[in-house]
């Protein structure tokens, strides 16, 4: 097991349709059985569809819901600018490679949990208190846990050291030492990023060639310990070829998984049942990435991320030149790639392994659906992983019959594609290792390229700059950028560019109740919390967080039920309590 997340690998590489079990299978913990009414706290929605698999909540897939949307109409904070109190930041010190979140379904009580997946332990905090509830530690021959005293003294010698005398100085280069240090130890090998939370709260975590469901020891006891539902192992046979990237549930409750050299699988929920395909073109997975293979870039193989579900069955994931829509037929519980049952495959980029140098690698983001309903037009949205990367919205599913190739795309299918040069218009080369995240017809990316790279760092090390040390202002990356389909005019348009907000390696979340998106930033050396105006892209205001301890790390930032904002640190969690 030694996969890494995609948003990470960069960093360490150098070294309800149906019952209540439906035909998805049984689910395990069974947490809301007998449950009163709960208030949500969320209110009307104006999003994608529920999944009735899917725990009910604001959280319950790495970028919250199957469209992979991260936005809500839940309101978040708005203000005003100031630096956090020590009162104000709830940290839990629960260990390295805490990324996501997951909240839980109502219990019997209506109390909720939140869930969350580490290197060496698995977590569950209490949504109101945010105090850790029960842990269970993993195979410390895997990935021993890390002490309080480790963990403290790295992150105070992040704070002590800087670049403030150059990239050359001795502060600087031991700072670079140090943060790769870090990477090695507490992130080379992590196995299980990614997971998901079903409507039964039994959390799913995927390791490279393993799944673990995970429940509580006493289902509808909120604060019970932490145990060991079940386990599927890859097949050693060969028809499930590579590791495993991420998940995603149909609508109709079964596990979806897809491998970094296409393999998709269906699995039901209570493990006992598996359904298997192979995307087009996955026998070129091997060739088009020959300069991967010799930088060792564990993860940035053909397939880098999750895929994106509608309620219809379409399953959509981006391979290295391509995005397919696979669709899962819920009467015959099987995948079917033919076009009469709506399944399509199109290029999206024409570059190849050997002309990697300049891009190659494919899209750094997830799939993520936008438009729902009769009335809406409806898209699949990437980034195109050019050397200057595109937006690019693709009709998600019948084309237009009038509709025109647009020129310099590879296919009819394309929508719109425009460049995300984040205003600047002599940019040549820029890279966003998060997924998009969108609202209505709106879509926000970021960049992660830091304004500075010694000459000596090796390729595979680039993201670390953008990493533990994104909030040094030598190698901050900056630019945030919004891009929206015009349904009149039936033409993708850019919103607004922003070159100087910065996120350099948090993912966004969009609030439609407060008009925001929020992001994890950096404002002299010290990392933030910015709120930007979606329809504008103004900055709104921003909360001073503080040091190294409050690094986003490629987390996402989240909004819990009541609002408030949270997200992965190095070695913990932290929760924003801001009146």
């Amino acid at each position: 097991m030694r996969s890494i997340s995609c948003l990470l690998v960069f960093v360490v590489a150098c070294s309800s349709t149906e019952s209540a079990t439906g035909s998805g299978g049984t689910g395990g913990a069974g947490g809301t059985a007998g449950a009163p009414e709960c208030d949500d706290g969320v209110g009307g929605s104006g999003g994608p569809p529920k999944n009735p698999f899917l725990a009910d909540s604001i959280y319950a897939i790495p970028h919250g819901d199957s469209a992979q949307q991260d936005s809500t109409s839940l309101a978040g904070p708005a203000g005003p600018t100031k630096t956090l109190a020590d009162e104000e930041r709830n940290y839990q010190q629960i260990g390295p490679g805490h990324f996501g979140i997951y909240i839980s379904s109502p219990y019997p009580d209506c109390s909720r949990v939140i869930w969350s997946n580490g290197a060496d332990r698995i977590a569950k905090l209490d949504h109101d208190t945010f105090e850790v509830l029960a842990e269970l530690p993993l195979d410390p021959d895997d990935f021993p846990a890390a002490t309080d005293t480790e963990i403290d003294a790295a992150l105070d010698e992040l704070d002590r050291l800087t670049c403030d005398a150059g990239i050359d100085s001795q502060d600087c280069i031991a700072l670079q030492a140090h943060a790769l240090d870090l990477a090695i130890k507490y992130l080379t090998g992590i196995d299980g990023v990614y997971g998901m939370l079903d409507k039964d709260n039994t959390l799913y975590v995927g390791g490279s060639q393993q799944v673990v469901a995970y429940g509580d020891a006493e289902p509808g006891n909120p604060a019970s310990g932490i145990e060991v539902k079940r386990t599927w192992d890859i097949p050693d046979d060969g028809s499930v070829p590579g590791n495993l990237v991420g998940f995603n549930m149909t609508f109709d409750g079964w596990i979806i998984m897809v491998t970094d050299l296409g393999a998709l699988v269906a699995m039901s929920r209570d493990f006992q049942e598996i359904r298997t395909v192979m995307l087009s073109f996955s026998d070129e997975a091997p060739v088009h990435n020959a300069w991967v293979d010799t930088l060792g870039l564990r993860g940035q193989y053909w397939v880098r991320n999750p895929m994106a579900i509608d309620e219809d069955g379409g399953i959509f994931v981006a391979s290295a030149n391509h995005l397919h829509r696979v669709m899962w037929m819920a009467g015959d519980e099987s995948f079917s790639r033919r076009e009469e049952d709506g399944a399509w495959t199109v290029e999206y980029s024409n570059i190849r392994d050997e002309d990697a140098g300049k891009g190659g690698l494919g899209t750094g983001a997830t799939p993520s659906l936008v438009g729902f309903g009769a009335d809406e037009d409806e898209f699949v949205v990437i980034t195109d992983g050019d050397p200057l990367m595109n937006m690019t919205y693709f009709w998600r599913k019948e084309i237009p019959a009038s509709w025109e190739q647009l020129p310099g795309t590879l296919s009819r299918r394309v929508a719109g594609k425009l460049p995300a040069n984040f205003g600047n218009d002599e940019l040549q080369f820029v890279q966003s290792e998060q997924s998009v995240v969108v609202s209505g017809y709106g879509a926000v990316v970021v960049n992660n390229e830091p304004r500075n790279v010694p000459d000596s760092a090796p390729a595979q090390a680039i993201r670390l700059y953008a990493s533990f040390l994104g909030n040094d202002p030598l190698f901050q990356p900056y630019g945030m950028q919004k891009f929206e389909w015009d349904p009149d005019a039936q033409e993708l348009k850019e919103a607004w560019a922003s070159p100087d907000l910065s996120s350099p390696n948090s993912v966004p979340y969009i609030s439609r109740g407060s008009n925001m998106v929020y992001t994890v930033g950096a404002r002299e050396g010290l990392w933030t919390l910015e709120g930007v105006d979606f329809t504008t892209g103004a900055s709104s205001f921003y909360y001073v967080v503080g040091g190294a301890r409050h690094n986003s790390l490629f987390s996402g930032v989240h909004l819990d039920q009541e609002g408030r904002i949270i997200y992965g640190n190095p070695f913990g969690k932290l929760r924003l309590d801001v009146n």
